[in-house]
């Protein structure tokens, strides 16, 4: 796979939390993709971004079962049962808000990619995508979670 673009982000640091109110931008620089290829994204509100996690040391990369972000009081789980970074093909993928669409470029928000995060595809979201029937995760989950997209 090669990139489609990168994100430019204030966010160069991979602590994980407080995303929500971050504004980046994607830009598509493959040669084979032109402007075009982002006709008509502008009239969704939400993108789905797949990206590469390239900050990742190889060291770091988990394949069995860890405590999310290190916290014993959590239980072990594994990583394919988390949203970790450290994943063993180190691919992220963030649903975030479409600010705008100009050119090659697209301003969002949410996305909790850092600065230069090479992307791999961007999809719309389409609410028939989302989750059929009743949501269920763990308790732990929604801790982790409360102050992801502050």
């Amino acid at each position: 796979m090669s990139p489609i673009g990168y994100v430019s982000s204030p966010r160069v640091d991979l602590t994980d939390d407080n995303w929500g109110s971050v504004e980046a931008t994607i830009t598509i620089d493959a040669p084979e993709l032109s402007a075009e290829s982002l006709k008509g994204l502008e009239t969704f509100s939400h993108i789905e971004v797949i990206y590469h996690l390239h900050r990742v040391p190889p060291e770091e990369i988990e394949r069995g079962a860890r405590h999310p972000r290190g916290r014993s009081d959590w239980p072990l789980v594994g990583i394919l049962a988390q949203r970790a970074k450290a994943r063993p093909n180190l691919i992220g993928l963030t649903r975030c808000r479409v600010l705008q669409v100009e050119g090659r470029t697209l301003r969002v928000r949410g996305l909790d990619a850092i600065n230069g995060t090479p992307v791999l595809d961007i999809k719309p979201y389409l609410a028939e995508f989302g989750p059929i029937g009743e949501v269920v995760q763990p308790a732990w989950s929604h801790e982790v979670m409360k102050d992801y997209f502050k």
